[in-house]
């Protein structure tokens, strides 16, 4: 997340006649009724049944509990009569660590009341340079707010933020005198208050105030997948079947599955749409938003309601996801067979049956890749679109692919291989490299535009983001190989605390804060309280992770990477 604002230093969203936009007490009061409850079974270690299987049963207890009195309003949220479930939360282990608590208190700080109910949680809370749009709440960071929330038995806050933010995706959108489409959810949202009325107000931005004035692509795939999370982790259904939640779902999809010119099943996007929120060559195919499309779009088919509508739109979901899961893993792939095709690639071919699919000319082929590439491991590149292919490693979208399942598993074993291989690189002194390597010299300078804030091995051209310590944990976890995460927790552990809970890290290694790194970084807090909540319980990954369609798997032969 990057800082944008306008000339007052806030980002706001306005109507045509620049009035702001309110949200209504009764939106949101109206649908705070408690979940039902469910029961399941206590499953501390990991094993091969289904995440459906995979489940916890004891007397409730909770991770964590602020009793302070000027912290009455969230302590009550924390209330199990208040949350209305009996899952159990039991964290011997994890509370031996003593930033554990430290991070709890922290993450309390950050949570965002909307008159009187919790709605959100800050992107930081650091008071020692200019806010610019640290303050808001921001969709995509606080998912990992969110699923903290949900494990340890808070779902509360995560139903007020799911339903306000659908609120604010009804309003009229418009950049300049272009109207957005009605199904883009909102990049963040702030809460105002008016001290001389006593009255409260919420502004949004989406995306007209943002780096590039672009539309955050990843929002509502974040919100689907969220609220996926929240039915599964509560047994809640009350809360997706509401008609205004599947109108939600509906308007998303729409924006995503329109027919239009493009001949492939992925998404085509503008620089700047997704976490990586500012230019960095990531135009076309980003592997992120293809991931994150994928699973927003598994979610979706488990979310919707079998009426006429849902099951209209659940056609149109399971066509595009086997043209989608086709297309990802045969020509994203790579692995040292498939570089090695790539090497010996002929060009100008013009046919059905041509290899080369989008002439992509091998001299184009990076030179370190060829060193990057391990004899056994694999991963999805960053971009594929006619005669350009992206071969940098960016951590999210793959780790994304495992957990939604658009890698196979082999492929997802083959991931892990790859970290585990190039662990130097990609972890180093701390988890975790956003994307590998770094663009230098004249690369940096045409595809980021002379970017001061993305130079070579720093924020998003080759950072370490600690926030992405709980997507490599549930990816982890998911592929059998938990000892990996914890080596990466641990790392993490030694600098976390000490560092302020640092936005990102500088350097080859991430040895060094960011030269422009903000501290108290909410998703920094949360993303290292879900790993360690994930790895504690596995039970926890069935919220975040769903299992492989075996009537998505492609007919592919397996590259020798994938061989014992």
């Amino acid at each position: 997340m990057s800082p944008t604002s306008d000339v007052n230093g806030t980002a706001r969203h306005h109507e045509s006649n620049a009035s702001i936009f309110e949200i209504g007490d009764s939106d949101l009061s109206r649908l705070l009724e408690r979940p039902r409850p469910v029961n399941i079974e206590r499953k501390r270690s990991f094993d091969e049944r289904s995440f459906s299987e995979l489940s916890i049963s004891s007397p409730p207890r909770q991770f964590y509990r602020n009793n302070e009195n000027s912290s009455r309003v969230f302590d009550s949220i924390l209330s199990p009569a208040r949350s209305g479930i009996s899952t159990p939360r039991s964290f011997t282990c994890v509370e031996t660590h003593p930033i554990v608590a430290e991070a709890w208190v922290s993450l309390q700080r950050s949570i965002v009341h909307f008159r009187g109910q919790p709605v959100g949680t800050i992107a930081a809370l650091d008071h020692s340079t200019e806010e610019l749009n640290y303050d808001q709440v921001f969709v995509r960071d606080f998912v990992p707010s969110g699923l903290a929330f949900l494990m340890n038995g808070e779902p509360e806050i995560v139903k007020n933020f799911l339903l306000k933010t659908l609120r604010l995706q009804s309003w009229e959108k418009k950049v300049d005198n272009f109207t957005l489409g009605a199904g883009v959810m909102p990049a963040s949202f702030k809460v105002l208050h008016d001290p001389v009325r006593n009255f409260e107000t919420i502004i949004a931005d989406f995306g007209e105030c943002a780096i590039g004035r672009v539309a955050p692509v990843d929002s509502g795939f974040w919100w689907i997948i969220l609220l996926r999370a929240y039915t599964k982790s509560t047994g809640d259904t009350s809360l997706a079947e509401m008609p205004e939640c599947q109108r939600g779902i509906r308007l998303i999809l729409t924006l995503c599955l329109s027919e239009g010119f493009d001949t492939f099943p992925t998404l085509l996007c503008a620089d700047g749409c997704s976490m990586i929120d500012r230019r960095m060559g990531v135009y076309g195919y980003p592997i992120e938003i293809q991931a994150l499309f994928f699973m927003a779009l598994r979610c979706a088919l488990l979310l919707l309601k079998q009426d006429e509508e849902g099951k209209d739109c659940a056609d149109r979901i399971v066509k595009r996801l086997h043209a989608l899961s086709f297309h990802m893993r045969s020509y994203f792939w790579l692995d040292i067979k498939q570089l090695n095709d790539i090497y010996r690639y002929k060009t100008e071919e013009y046919s059905h049956t041509a290899v080369n699919k989008f002439n992509v000319m091998p001299d184009s082929l990076p030179d370190w890749v060829f060193d990057f590439m391990p004899t056994r491991g694999g991963y999805f590149i960053g971009n594929v679109s006619p005669a350009r292919m992206d071969f940098r490693w960016f951590c999210l979208g793959n780790c994304v692919a495992i957990l939604s399942s658009l890698a196979t598993p082999e492929q997802a074993s083959a991931i892990m291989d790859l970290i585990e291989s190039r662990w130097a690189e990609l972890v180093g002194e701390m988890p975790l490299k956003i994307c590998y390597p770094a663009m230098e010299s004249h690369e940096w300078r045409i595809m980021t535009g002379c970017d001061p804030k993305n130079t070579s091995w720093s924020y998003h051209n080759g950072g370490s983001w600690p926030v992405l310590i709980w997507l490599l944990t549930a990816a982890c976890i998911k592929s059998g190989r938990p000892q990996l995460a914890r080596r990466a927790i641990e790392l993490a552990e030694t600098r976390l605390l000490k560092d302020h809970w640092a936005e990102y890290y500088d350097g080859k290694l991430g040895r060094y804060v960011g030269k422009q790194a903000r501290k108290n970084q909410t998703w920094s807090i949360a993303g290292y309280l879900v790993a360690k909540m994930m790895l504690e319980d596995p039970s926890h990954l069935g919220m975040i992770s769903l299992e492989e369609d075996k009537q998505m798997k492609p007919h592919m032969k397996r590259s020798a990477s994938w061989m014992c």
